[in-house]
C-alpha cells in the first residue's frame, strides 16, 4: 500500500491521473524488473524508490515538454528495459508503441512484460536502427520518436530522425550540461530534416538528478543516404 502511495504522490507532481489497474500495472512491471534483473543485466537501480523517481517519474516527464496523452504512433529508440515507452504505454494508453532493442534477450523481457501487464497496441522488436529505418513501414512512420540511450546527439539524431514522420518530433532525454553536445549536433540535425525546437531543464523530483528534454521538430524529409549503414552514425558522426 506504502509504494502505491508513493508513486501515486510522485505522478500528481507530474499532474498525471491514473487509475487502479494502471499502478496495478506499475507495480508489475517494477516486480518483473527486479526479478529479471538477478540473471541479466536491465537495470544498476534496483531500490523501489529510485526506480520510481529515476526510471518511471523521468520517462513520463516527457508530458513537460509534449501532450502525449492521445492517439499517436511513438517509437522507443534503444529502450533497454522498456524506459520510456513502456511507463509511458501504461500511463497514456491512447498511444500506440513500437519499444527497439538491438539485444533479443531484452526484447524477450519486453514481450513477457507487454503479456502479463495485459498490454494493447504496443510491441518489441529486435533491430538495429540503422536496418530498420530502411524498412518502408518504419521509416517516417511516426509521430514521435524518444530515446533515453546513452549516445552522442548526433549520432542519436541520426538513429531517430529517420523514423519520424515530417511535422512529427524526435525527443532525447539527456543529463548533465548539454550545450556543448546541441552544439556539435546542429549540423546533424539540420542533415537530417530536423530544426531544435525547445529544451527543457529540471531536477527529477526526490532526486539531485538534472534532467533535459531536447525537442527537434522534423521539418523536411531525410535525406535516403541516412542513417548510414551500422556503426557509422556512432564511430563518424555527421559534423
Amino acid at each position: 500500500m506504502e509504494n502505491k502511495r508513493a508513486l501515486n504522490t510522485l505522478l500528481k507532481k507530474l499532474n498525471i491521473t491514473v487509475t487502479n489497474l494502471q499502478i496495478e500495472q506499475f507495480m508489475d512491471y517494477y516486480e518483473m524488473l527486479i526479478e529479471r534483473n538477478k540473471v541479466m543485466n536491465l537495470t544498476a537501480i534496483t531500490e523501489y524508490e529510485e526506480v520510481l523517481s529515476k526510471h518511471f517519474i523521468d520517462s513520463l516527464s516527457l508530458i513537460k515538454i509534449l501532450d502525449i496523452d492521445r492517439e499517436i504512433k511513438v517509437l522507443d529508440m534503444g529502450t533497454g528495459a522498456g524506459f520510456p515507452g513502456i511507463p509511458l504505454k501504461i500511463a497514456f494508453p491512447k498511444i500506440n508503441v513500437v519499444l527497439m532493442d538491438s539485444l533479443n534477450k531484452r526484447v524477450n523481457f519486453l514481450n513477457e512484460v507487454i503479456d502479463e501487464l495485459k498490454l494493447k497496441d504496443i510491441a518489441a522488436v529486435h533491430g538495429r536502427a540503422e536496418d530498420f529505418a530502411k524498412k518502408d513501414n518504419y521509416r517516417e512512420k511516426f509521430d514521435i520518436c524518444v530515446s533515453r540511450a546513452v549516445a552522442k546527439l548526433s549520432t542519436l539524431s541520426e538513429y531517430c530522425i529517420p523514423y519520424v514522420k515530417v511535422e512529427g518530433y524526435f525527443i532525447s532525454y539527456k543529463a548533465g550540461n548539454i550545450q556543448n553536445e546541441l552544439e556539435n549536433a546542429k549540423k546533424a540535425i539540420e542533415v537530417l530534416g530536423g530544426s531544435l525546437e525547445q529544451t527543457v531543464s529540471f531536477r527529477l523530483p526526490d532526486t539531485e538528478m538534472e534532467r533535459t528534454l531536447i525537442k527537434i521538430k522534423k521539418i523536411s524529409p531525410t535525406p535516403k543516404v541516412y542513417p548510414r549503414n551500422a556503426g557509422k552514425p556512432a564511430k563518424e558522426p555527421i559534423n
